[in-house]
């Protein structure tokens, strides 16, 4: 086997470079662990940026996708196929939406979500003059059109112009939403948790409101719950713990547990607002990757995958908030259920760094300042001791200590 830094360099001159990677290549995982090149273990608090739900190697997931492996991979959407049809159903049923799209991506989901928008406002007025609400420090991927709603200048300026009619309120200002609807507007797009833009939960208030202010208005509501939906909060969908249900919904990342699948769900009109024609996919929804979501959903349920959330990541909170109390560099804490962030007054990258360079430990931030834990959702309140653990060694050693003394 080639060397680390054979690996790396061999790396940085075939990719595309668009990616800041750490130097690590990693190898295996096994259970919340990841393994290098060098056999060397760490503790995954990332999970692929909230992908693997149920960690690395679970046998019953893995049979699931051999079996499919030798049985059908693809067939495309000219036919129907049995895998998809019951990871569909599967879906429909723990979501309480009417339908369902598979796609290879949330980056795709979310342009679904779009499309029905603007189709279900064209199918009202027969015109094109319409306007989405989007949320200012969102993020929902990097295609033109998911870029379009992603509230942050720094990745929409050098892709400018992008789709017209979008404009940004922000997140949990309710007002600042009420000012911007008129008789243009469609659809309110956000996160039930802004993940990228720093670990917020949308407040009660706030989502209702919206839910409200759609209701009034015959608008969509689109929300996005590609990381934190699929039990992350503690419930199957962020925006069940809140009592709303939005029109449009879309979900990835822990949908397949790593294998790349995602969805667009709607209900009510929005579920009939596109026609065949519309919309299409090549390899979305293929047998191989919807057996794999069907056995996640399955896991997820006979697990009670969901329950175990609620209570590691009361234990998750209660040890990151006594680091907010230890710490003056750390400002707060904040999240729901297994997707927490950890601001600092500081910026977040030297420490996750050093945590997966120097203590085995895999952490992701989100924007500047914010660490964030978005772990496999199966692991135990032993693996956040050890997790707390070996964070406080790097606070200890950058000398987070001290609001004066910070690196």
């Amino acid at each position: 086997m080639e060397n680390k830094e054979q690996l790396i360099e061999k790396a940085e001159q075939t990719f595309y470079k668009t990616y800041n990677r750490f130097p690590v290549v990693f190898h295996h995982g096994k259970g919340v662990y990841l393994y290098d090149n060098e056999n060397r273990e760490y503790l995954d608090f990332g999970a692929g940026i909230a992908v693997m739900a149920l960690g690395y190697g679970d046998k019953e997931y893995t049979q699931a996708l051999k079996d499919q492996a030798d049985q059908l991979l693809h067939v495309s959407n000219l036919f129907y196929n049995q895998p998809s049809i019951e990871a569909g159903e599967k879906l429909l049923r723990v979501s309480e939406m009417d339908r369902v799209f598979f796609t290879n991506s949330g980056t795709e989901a979310i342009e679904g979500a779009l499309k029905i928008a603007i189709r279900y406002a064209y199918n009202k007025t027969g015109n094109h003059d319409h306007q989405i609400i989007a949320m200012k420090n969102s993020f929902h991927g990097r295609s033109l059109g998911a870029l379009s709603v992603t509230g942050n200048d720094h990745y929409q300026e050098p892709f400018r112009p992008l789709l017209p009619g979008i404009v940004f309120a922000e997140f949990n200002n309710l007002d600042s939403v009420k000012a911007l609807v008129n008789n243009k507007t469609c659809a309110i797009l956000m996160e039930t948790v802004q993940g990228e833009g720093g670990i917020y939960p949308a407040t009660e208030e706030f989502i209702k409101g919206v839910r409200k202010l759609c209701d009034e208005n015959n608008m969509l509501l689109i929300l996005d719950e590609i990381q934190c939906g699929m039990g992350r909060t503690g419930e199957m969908f962020a925006w069940q713990g809140y009592g709303v249900k939005p029109d449009v919904m879309t979900v990835a990342k822990a949908l397949g547990n790593g294998v790349p699948i995602g969805a667009f769900l709607a209900c009510g009109e929005a579920a009939k607002a596109m026609v065949p024609g519309d919309h299409g996919t090549t390899y979305g929804g293929n047998p191989f990757v919807t057996a794999a979501a069907s056995k996640v959903l399955d896991i997820f349920k006979e697990r009670n995958i969901t329950s175990h959330v609620k209570e590691v990541g009361e234990y998750l909170h209660e040890k990151l908030g006594a680091l907010a109390e230890k710490y003056p560099a750390v400002k707060e804490c904040r999240g729901k259920g297994l997707i927490q962030g950890l601001e600092l007054n500081t910026a977040a990258g030297p420490v996750v760094s050093k945590a997966l360079l120097e203590e085995r430990l895999v952490l992701i931030s989100a924007g500047a300042n914010v660490i964030r834990f978005v772990p496999p959702l199966v692991i135990e309140k032993s693996h956040v001791d050890l997790m707390i653990e070996r964070l406080e060694n790097i606070f200890e050693k950058m000398s987070l200590s001290s609001e004066t003394d910070m690196v």
